[in-house]
């Protein structure tokens, strides 16, 4: 992994930067000298599984047009009627939603320092791990955190929203 800082100013980046320092995350946000807008891309440049990638993905719950995050782990699929059980019924979010709604470009959403505070869940699945990376506000922002740190920064519950891998037949 190659970090440095980055050459100017990135507003969501910014954002969620002192957003960790003001509530006394650990770990400061760092800059990846290579964007990784996918799980995949982000694990490759951090030496990572796929799977510690915490991965944002945002809906748009139908009620009242609030933003719903759920935090999954990079190798899961989210299965969309776990999260409709839990918050209501949803759909999928655009981009220019996501970007409203959150302050962030898809691709370097991040789990904290939203503009607009959205309903969050934290998938379960991330619990197999003792560390996590989860993006920075950009696509080359990236922080270090523990399941339970995202627990505490985004005050969500965690739940089992993951699609359940289905388990190919047994040979005779």
């Amino acid at each position: 992994m190659t970090t440095t800082t980055p050459e100017f100013s990135h507003e969501g980046f910014d954002r969620v930067s002192q957003h960790l320092q003001a509530l006394g995350h650990p770990h400061p946000a760092q800059w990846l000298n290579t964007p990784a807008r996918t799980c995949q891309e982000a694990a490759e440049a951090l030496g990572l599984q796929t799977g510690q990638i915490a991965k944002s993905v945002i809906f748009k719950r139908k009620s009242d047009g609030r933003a719903v995050l759920v935090v999954a782990a990079g190798d899961q699929r989210v299965d969309e009627k776990k999260v409709a059980a839990l918050v209501g019924p949803i759909g999928r979010a655009d981009a220019d939603f996501v970007k409203t709604q959150t302050g962030f470009s898809i691709g370097g959403v991040s789990p904290v320092a939203h503009l607009h505070a959205p309903v969050t869940v934290v998938d379960d699945t991330l619990f197999r791990f003792t560390e996590v990376w989860a993006a920075a506000g950009h696509p080359n922002g990236v922080f270090r955190c523990t399941p339970q740190d995202l627990l505490r920064l985004t005050g969500a519950p965690s739940a089992d929203v993951a699609q359940q891998t289905q388990a190919a037949p047994s040979k005779p």
